[in-house]
């Protein structure tokens, strides 16, 4: 299904196989998941993160899954029962409407593996300033790329970005955690 999704749109799915356990594990660690109420992933795909999410959040949180990808929304619908977990089609630029539509105002932290350089003009940008303005004072932007050009896009939002390098996944990738300070 991830090798499937690639080949119908590289440019969106950006990988040709799914995130390493080691990168998950990582990119999560920072995550203060007794005080999640509302976590928010751009670009499940197949689920790669799904799983780890849920096992981590708290029995009263909320993950709302956003891709444009029908495919993977349908997919995701059809193999995660868990009433925490709700698959959206839509665009992450409109994160604050689908967050609202799902009765939230603000999210504790929002992950994403979008590939930002290769995004059509200005919606990189949107993304990373709606995302800004959706997250809670304290929680973060957790991103993970293979270009570090990413940067550029979280400094339209974010003063305080920290970041890290994931050997051990293919390709190797870079980690940030852009903070709502």
């Amino acid at each position: 299904m991830f090798f499937k999704g690639f080949l119908r749109h590289p440019v969106m799915v950006g990988s040709i196989i799914p995130s390493s356990r080691k990168l998950i594990r990582t990119m999560l660690s920072r995550t203060d998941w007794a005080n999640t109420k509302l976590f928010v992933e751009y670009g499940p795909g197949v689920g790669t993160f799904c799983q780890a999410v849920l096992d981590r959040m708290g029995p009263d949180a909320t993950y709302i899954a956003i891709d444009t990808n029908p495919d993977f929304t349908d997919y995701l619908a059809r193999t995660i029962s868990d009433p925490r977990f709700i698959p959206v089609l839509g665009s992450a630029a409109d994160v604050r409407r689908i967050i609202n539509d799902h009765g939230h105002e603000q999210a504790d932290y929002i992950l994403s593996g979008l590939p930002f350089s290769t995004l059509p003009p200005g919606v990189g940008g949107k993304i990373a300033t709606e995302t800004a303005a959706v997250l809670r004072v304290g929680g973060a932007f957790l991103v993970y790329q293979f270009s570090p050009k990413v940067r550029d896009f979280l400094e339209m939002g974010f003063q305080r970005i920290d970041h890290a390098f994931e050997p051990i996944n293919i390709p190797p990738a870079q980690l940030y955690w852009a903070w709502k300070d």
